[in-house]
């Protein structure tokens, strides 16, 4: 199938009971068994239950995955990797990460012995010159949140496993999504999405995704998650797979609309630097225009006035951006990374990358782009 028809009927099939087109919602927690441990595929929910499995064979199939898995939150998510792992092992991830990831690496995992080392991935080579016997996971965010760096994926994938195949590669395809790029076809071994933003896609749920190929990399993740717990629930999963089905529109849009606003900021003379991997400028376009098939719908920008009193003034302005967290929904979001999403990366840290008091985060929807533009007209002239 190609990637629409694959939103739609990707490891789908209709529900044999009743052929019913959408897979239920099947709200039980448990399932009758003929005989102890004779069933019909399904014992207890927390392992599986048969709307999240419909779900999780869609994830796979549009990430040219074999098994898909799909957690209570992306942090969930990120978490089971991170079991994975033991101490004394050693992560090398981005400088530019969402803040909830830095959060759970820093706060969480270091003092379980776990290390973690921040490079700059716009450059592959400066991956590979940090590897060392005790890397056993490389952690990708591209685009970044919220710089939008663009990291090489298949070129990162080769440095790494060139050096130790046994290193795994995980990529988080939030902002990207499936329709746009496919990290396992460039080399990667784990997908991680938040599942909240485009994927469920109306910001009525809140949901991770991890999808891979290795099957012995499956049963490692399922066990994880069926021991831990962090589960999707059915309602949940029957949101996102019904948000799935019009995914390849609403990206289709998003890409379209943050183009218009990305030229608009561009040419604001109260705008003084915008972050967009479409414009020929941006450090890695030539990188994003290879492995990404557009680019997106989420663009950053800061202000002329480099203070946070400027960036508040607009955020209290706008009426269709709503002020608000998260990302990847039908309406336009903006929000302020170093007071909302990455708050809790320290303020030197923050600095050290560019990420000041005056960015501004857009989550540009697919309203009409005239609105769009006439608001954010309205609040960088208040």
């Amino acid at each position: 199938m190609k990637f629409n028809t694959k939103t739609i009927h990707g490891g789908q099939k209709h529900e044999e009971a009743t052929g019913a087109v959408m897979p239920p919602i099947f709200q039980t927690s448990t399932y009758a068994q003929s005989s102890p441990g004779v069933h019909k595929g399904y014992a207890y929910s927390r392992g599986a239950n048969p709307t999240r499995t419909a779900l999780e064979d869609s994830f796979a199939a549009l990430e040219n995955g074999t098994h898909g898995f799909a957690f209570s939150s992306g942090l969930a998510a990120i978490d089971c990797i991170l079991r994975t792992l033991s101490p004394g092992d050693e992560v090398i991830a981005g400088d530019d990460l969402y803040g909830g990831t830095y959060r759970m690496f820093t706060r969480l995992f270091m003092k379980y012995g776990i290390e973690f080392c921040y490079v700059d991935m716009n450059v592959a080579a400066n991956v590979g010159a940090v590897i060392t016997e005790k890397t056993k996971l490389v952690w990708i965010e591209t685009p970044t949140n919220p710089l939008m760096k663009i990291a090489d994926i298949a070129a990162i994938s080769s440095v790494v496993k060139g050096t130790n195949s046994d290193i795994l590669i995980a990529v988080d395809n939030t902002f990207a999504t499936p329709y746009l790029q496919r990290p396992l076809d460039l080399g990667a071994d784990i997908v991680m999405h938040s599942a909240t933003k485009y994927l469920g896609g109306h910001s009525d749920l809140v949901m991770g995704a991890l999808i891979v190929k290795d099957a012995k990399l499956a049963e490692d993740i399922h066990f994880i998650q069926f021991a831990a717990g962090a589960i999707a629930g059915p309602m949940d999963s029957f949101l996102a797979l019904r948000g799935i089905k019009t995914l390849h529109i609403r990206m289709q849009r998003h890409c379209e609309n943050g183009k218009v606003v990305a030229n608009f900021l561009k040419n604001h003379p109260e705008v003084g630097m915008v972050y967009y991997p479409g414009f020929e400028n941006h450090p890695n376009h030539l990188v994003a225009k290879k492995q990404m098939k557009d680019f997106g719908g989420m663009v950053s920008f800061k202000l002329k006035d480099d203070s946070k009193e400027a960036a508040f003034k607009f955020l209290e302005s706008t009426k269709i951006f709503t002020l608000a967290e998260s990302l990847g929904g039908v309406e336009s979001l903006v929000s302020h990374p170093t007071t909302m999403t990455h708050g809790s990366i320290p303020e030197p840290e923050r600095l050290k990358i560019g990420i000041t008091d005056s960015l501004i985060r857009l989550s540009v929807g697919i309203e009409d782009e005239e609105d769009l533009l006439a608001d954010l007209e309205y609040a960088l002239n208040q």
